[in-house]
């Protein structure tokens, strides 16, 4: 009982906050905790993430498949500063992903305060949820500079 007054908090808060998307998650999950269909609970912990970002993916690459970005723009990455500087943060990104990963697999409980914390940007600063990997590699890069200044 106590998973579904935890959904139903994150549905008012999402409706509160306007933000559809926390508000159609907790729906779901609440909807398949009361059909009794928790079996299917982890399968969609360990392949949610996954799904997420192939759509994710699909819709960033839709300009391509529909022929909005062409072969100049693709150029225009490599020969313009505003390009590199992409390429620089896009590869920056996924370092961060992958430390993120890193500090979720020695301390999984950090997922609790990721997810608190993204609701909190979603609902008080309109941010959008991109996934816990890139809130996780701000945590370790945030916990680093600290651990930085705590030996100094």
């Amino acid at each position: 009982m106590n998973g579904e007054i935890v959904l139903v908090g994150l549905i008012v808060i999402g409706l509160v906050g306007r933000s559809p998307i926390i508000t159609t998650a907790a729906c779901l999950l609440l909807v398949v905790k009361l059909i009794h269909l928790q079996r299917y609970l982890p399968a969609i912990e360990r392949r949610g993430l996954e799904i997420g970002l192939l759509f994710l993916t699909l819709a960033v690459l839709v300009p391509f498949a529909a022929g909005k970005v062409q072969l100049k723009d693709v150029a225009h990455a490599f020969t313009s500063w505003t390009g590199w500087v992409a390429l620089i943060g896009g590869a920056a990104a996924t370092y961060m992903n992958g430390k993120g990963l890193e500090l979720l697999k020695v301390d999984p409980q950090l997922i609790v305060g990721l997810v608190i914390g993204s609701i909190i940007g979603i609902v008080f600063l309109r941010g959008i949820p991109v996934g816990p990997l890139m809130a996780a590699g701000i945590t370790a890069f945030i916990l680093k500079v600290l651990q930085m200044f705590a030996d100094k």
